[in-house]
């Protein structure tokens, strides 16, 4: 069993690694002061190809799998981006998966191009203010009439939504108490984002100022017909294909980000000289480094075990929710020991290691909060009683 890259892995972790050079510390810093998306990011990787890797060639893309899009995603965050940088592309890579399986063909050639080229941006609208993680209980209504839907309701946390020009959105199409199963009765649309009906409200966030986070609060917003994807009321169904891939992504962008917060760390405490000697010398600022690195690793190699398997289309669910909850509380540590080596100025702006804290929240918590990984694990794998 070889854990290395591929020649073709490595070839894309270099190319990436090029590109976000051009996106300095000062640049990130600049965005975490004032925000603004980092459209010329996106447009780089754009001009490169590189917004479709998983999205099959026939539709503008590379044809890719998982494995090679957490390289590309892992390589974004360990640059110096973080999570503003692979926040503002994300969606490209798991989010139009359901288009890629159960879209029609008219629908994947009109859908898909545009993304991948980046002339459109799309937003994920599937959480609501009251609903949480109980996905099958979500409220926000649309209502056939003819030949289109008419959507009312509100989501919440919804990144991009501030530029994006499309939307992809679970919503209710049968009454909860109509249905025979609670999975059932909800529905997915890739649709147009109407901002005459659809009301955007800025979340102002402790981090990652540079991707918007927002409330939707949707007025009869009209969708054709043709905007569903695959068949009414299958739609969690369908998500359900998106979310191992986007666990598995968010785990390479916390190993990402907690690895360049080791790597800052390490360095700073090469340089910095108390006592008249570098307070890297000192055991109890090796170790906590040193564990940092193996925890990483460790959660890198269970983020690779899950890819692996994803790509050659083998339940991964276990090892989706646990790469995502051994990344998510690596990167925290690697992030948290980095201020704690800087010390005071581990909390100066300009060292950077304190946005990295604050980025690192993001993988910690979404999409899946790991006591509900904790409480999967538990039942899958042991066996032991649902408790929830």
């Amino acid at each position: 069993m070889d854990f290395s890259l591929s020649a073709q892995q490595e070839s894309i972790r270099e190319a990436i690694a090029k590109i976000c050079s051009k996106f300095d510390d000062d640049y990130w810093l600049e965005k975490d002061r004032v925000g603004g998306y980092p459209t010329d990011l996106h447009q780089a990787l754009a001009r490169d190809g590189w917004l479709g890797i998983c999205i099959p060639e026939a539709y503008g893309g590379s044809g890719l799998g998982i494995s090679e899009a957490v390289v590309m995603m892992q390589t974004i965050a360990e640059s110096g981006a973080g999570m503003s940088g692979a926040s503002a592309i994300h969606i490209n890579i798991f989010g139009l998966n359901p288009v890629v399986v159960f879209g029609t063909e008219e629908q994947k050639r009109r859908m898909l191009p545009p993304l991948v080229q980046g002339r459109e941006k799309a937003c994920f609208a599937v959480t609501e203010p009251n609903t949480g993680l109980n996905t099958t209980q979500l409220k926000t209504k649309a209502e056939r009439r003819g030949d289109r839907y008419v959507i009312n309701g509100a989501k919440v946390w919804i990144s991009t939504a501030q530029v994006a020009e499309k939307m992809l959105i679970l919503v209710r199409t049968t009454p909860l108490e109509q249905v025979k199963q609670h999975s059932h009765g909800l529905s997915l649309f890739y649709t147009d984002f109407d901002r005459k009906k659809i009301d955007v409200r800025l979340i102002d966030k402790m981090g990652r100022k540079a991707v918007d986070s927002n409330e939707l609060f949707i007025e009869d917003l009209e969708v054709p017909v043709d905007d569903l994807i695959g068949e009414e009321g299958r739609g969690f169904e369908y998500i359900l294909h998106g979310m191992n891939p986007e666990r598995i992504l968010i785990a390479s962008e916390a190993i990402g980000l907690g690895r360049l917060a080791i790597q800052r760390a390490t360095q700073y405490a090469k340089e910095r000289i108390v006592f008249d000697r570098p307070i890297g010398k000192n055991q109890a600022i090796q170790h906590p480094l040193a564990e940092c690195w193996m925890e990483l690793e460790a959660a890198n190699l269970m983020m690779f075990h899950a890819a692996s398997k994803y790509d050659k289309g083998q339940a991964c669910g276990v090892e989706a929710n646990a790469a995502k909850y051994l990344a998510g509380e690596a990167g925290f540590k690697a992030c948290q020991t980095a201020i704690m080596t800087h010390g005071g100025y581990g909390y100066a702006k300009e060292y950077h290691v304190e946005r990295y804290l604050r980025e690192v929240m993001i993988p910690r918590i979404a999409p899946i909060s790991p006591q509900l990984v904790l409480c999967f694990i538990a039942e899958r794998v042991l066996g032991l009683p649902k408790s929830y």
